[in-house]
């Protein structure tokens, strides 16, 4: 028996909600995959905080939550991996379809499954999690379409979150001249820090949807939000410039004209990591691992232990997490570590 987070819509019929609680189950329980692993940390993501609290249905209930984790093979049917490889999979169906991080033992298929990168941990893995390879994809993509720091200046939105905080690490360590976009007026220190030459408040910029343009200021953007601050980066995007979008925080309607594309040849790039293609995902680790490794990794992440867990979706609802939560789940509990 191992302990489980799992959501269930049957448990409370309040509201219609789903539940989420501690519950015991054994492997029996496990659904279908190649690679049986001892999960040792997982982390939380906004979508895992809106599945968490009802928002956001999932594919199956019960399921077991979390949508990324690290941790050692204890058995593998996939020749790829050996007992006691240190392992991470992230997005994919898990935590939604398939039962996710948030328990001690995991049973993945072989093609989710990728070994954690050489001179990275376990923990490290699950500090950068989904929300650090949805910024070294962005990164990457944004490279590929002729981004480059003597270009200009690249604006970050939702710069406190995990994904902004870990692309101002990464674009700054770049040589990018990085500018952080934020309504937490009391978190410009922080990402001074994290390398952001200059912190914008939301509270200073007009959001008028625009379908016009206005100046180009910025050579690139990184956008979580979409909604009316995607429409307003959009119109401020210098010509060739290119703007990556990674989530709908705020809305996924987009009022937004076509002058910046007809008159400017900008790019605008959709980044997905939840079905990502493997080679996507194989540069993107191992850029995290070499040229976009995160410098303030330490700062970025604090780690709760897996108890904690149910008290921290509601700072992720509220919009008052910082950074990266990572989740304790359990040591490595006998599973014998390869050297």
């Amino acid at each position: 028996m191992f302990r489980a987070y799992r959501i269930d819509r049957n448990a409370v019929p309040a509201a219609g909600k789903p539940a989420d609680r501690f519950v015991e189950m054994d492997e029996s329980e496990l659904d279908d995959g190649d690679v049986l692993i001892r999960v040792g940390y997982s982390s939380v993501n906004h979508r895992d905080a809106r599945v968490a609290s009802g928002v956001e249905a999932i594919r199956r209930y019960p399921c077991v939550a979390g949508s990324d984790l690290a941790g050692w093979v204890v058995s593998s049917a996939a020749p790829r991996f050996r007992p006691g490889m240190a392992v991470l999979a992230t997005g994919y169906e898990l935590g939604s379809r398939h039962h996710g991080g948030y328990a001690d033992y995991a049973l993945v298929p072989g093609g989710w499954v990728f070994p954690v990168p050489e001179g990275m941990g376990c923990r490290d893995a699950m500090a950068i999690g989904s929300a650090g390879l949805a910024a070294a994809m962005a990164i990457t993509r944004m490279e590929e379409n002729g981004l480059r720091p003597e270009r200009g200046p690249v604006l970050v939105s939702g710069a406190s979150g995990g994904v902004g905080s870990l692309a101002i690490d990464m674009l700054a360590g770049r040589g990018y001249e990085v500018v952080a976009l934020t309504g937490k007026p009391g978190q410009a220190e922080y990402l001074g820090m994290l390398g952001a030459a200059r912190v914008l408040l939301r509270s200073e910029i007009e959001l008028s949807v625009t379908s016009g343009l206005d100046k180009g200021v910025w050579a690139g953007a990184v956008d979580v939000l979409g909604g009316d601050v995607l429409a307003w980066m959009l119109a401020g995007i210098k010509p060739g410039g290119v703007v990556a979008s990674l989530g709908n925080c705020e809305s996924s309607a987009l009022q937004a004209g076509v002058l910046p594309f007809a008159s400017r040849g900008i790019c605008l790039i959709g980044v997905d990591t939840v079905y990502a293609g493997f080679k996507a995902r194989e540069v993107a680790w191992g850029r995290l691992a070499s040229d976009l490794k995160p410098r303030h990794l330490d700062h970025i992440a604090r780690e709760i232990a897996f108890e904690a867990l149910p008290g921290t979706f509601g700072d992720f609802m509220n919009a008052c997490a910082r950074g990266r939560t990572i989740v304790r789940i359990a040591g490595q509990g006998g599973v014998k570590e390869e050297t």
